[in-house]
């Protein structure tokens, strides 16, 4: 495979990094990222391919595992026990028992209580001007991820201070002071966690901490720091996606001139599908292979890692025509910005009601809705999310 470089902390490639994919893409389905030291799957089939393939994971093979440094240990003493980071037979374990609390029927419950929350947001942003990042793609998620666990929304604010801090361990270019803020923000979210869960045994409530606590599979259960992991995940991994999401899908929307009836209840849906394929939260997913793999015609070693980026294959002119445009009523086709496979984002369903129901809600009460300051995303890879998106209704 050819190698190519690109700084993935290089502003022109943080603001818009298409073109670079564009480049790799057309050397072939996979390309050596010079500075991540890594082969890169940019096809959608070679992405959706090694997502599936359960002869990769995301666990590092046991004979290539090193002792973490002590500054990062509260990011880790967290990131140990998520099953974002583990393979069967534990993997399959836990997300069994989180699948048993975090149903399909409980997240569609909470269509009424998005709208409601949808409108109070609303009912206190300025009409002339306002950061649509700050006063409502932010709060909607982390509000309705607290609510859904059981946790006090005052809280809101400091679990958005310790998701921002734990998810800057996953950026490239990271320092040394980055990798401390994620460990001291894991502490201070596990202990925070640890209590209230200790709260929750001696006092449950119908919410999801209780449900997590109380659900079993073959007489197990979820062990307080795999409880504790797991609300981490779902509420950065549920937060992240939903807040960029949002933002930009919306600004795709609006730079596009998209009519307002395509957030309609017949349009919606697909609307959401194209604002995930065509900017996604996340655009780097890796995994390590577990044996000696061919994979079209590039070969891997036991402990190789591979990088999937979800981004490059949703923008695949090979399974999309014309990616490059953002177009709500294309034909609906699986993308890959919730992954694939075992690890296929647990939140997505939850993700797609709030994007499907808060759109909507805003459309109809500001509908004259317009950019007013040239985007700016945030200059972090490998999530893609705005920096704000100032607007006026």
């Amino acid at each position: 495979m050819q190698t190519l470089s690109q700084d993935p902390t290089a502003a022109e490639f943080t603001q818009d990094p298409y073109p670079f994919y564009e480049r790799a893409r057309e050397t072939g389905a996979m390309f050596h990222w010079q500075e991540y030291g890594l082969p890169c799957a940019v096809s959608y089939a070679s992405v959706n391919a090694i997502l599936r393939d359960r002869r990769f994971g995301r666990e590092i093979p046991e004979e290539q595992a090193t002792e973490k440094p002590a500054h990062q240990a509260g990011f880790w003493a967290i990131e140990n026990h998520s099953m974002l980071e583990l393979e069967p037979p534990r993997h399959t374990r836990l997300r069994g028992l989180v699948l048993r609390a975090f149903t399909s029927r409980r997240i569609k419950e909470l269509a009424p209580e998005i709208a409601s929350l949808s409108h109070d947001l609303i009912d206190k942003i300025p009409r002339e001007r306002f950061d649509f990042i700050e006063s409502f793609a932010q709060p909607l998620p982390v509000i309705i991820i607290a609510r859904l666990l059981g946790i006090p929304e005052e809280n809101a604010p400091e679990l958005l201070r310790w998701s921002n801090a734990i998810v800057g361990m996953y950026k490239a270019g990271r320092t040394y002071d980055d990798e401390v803020a994620a460990s001291d923000a894991g502490k201070e979210f596990a202990d925070f966690l640890r209590d209230y869960v200790a709260y929750r045994r001696d006092k449950p409530q119908d919410d999801l901490i209780t449900h997590l606590i109380a659900a079993e599979e073959d007489g197990e259960k979820l062990s307080t720091d795999e409880l504790i992991a797991t609300c981490v995940l779902l509420l950065n991994a549920g937060h992240e996606a939903t807040v960029h999401t949002l933002g930009n899908g919306l600004k795709a929307f609006l730079e596009n001139g998209c009519a307002p009836d395509l957030l309609g209840p017949d349009a919606i849906e697909g609307t959401a599908e194209e604002m995930l394929r065509y900017d996604p939260p996340l655009h780097m997913f890796t995994r390590y292979a577990y044996e000696d793999i061919e994979v079209g015609r590039n070969s891997f070693k036991r402990g190789d890692q591979v990088a999937c980026l979800l981004a490059a294959a949703n923008r695949d002119p090979g399974r999309w025509e014309d990616p490059d445009r953002f177009l709500p009523e294309r034909p609906k086709q699986v993308n890959a910005s919730f992954g694939a496979g075992t690890h296929f984002c647990i939140g997505a369903p939850l993700a797609r009601l709030e994007i499907q129901t808060a759109l909507p809600i805003l459309f109809e009460r500001m509908p004259k809705l317009a950019i007013v300051e040239e985007p700016e995303y945030a200059p972090i890879y490998h999530f893609r999310g705005l920096k704000s998106l100032h607007l006026s209704a």
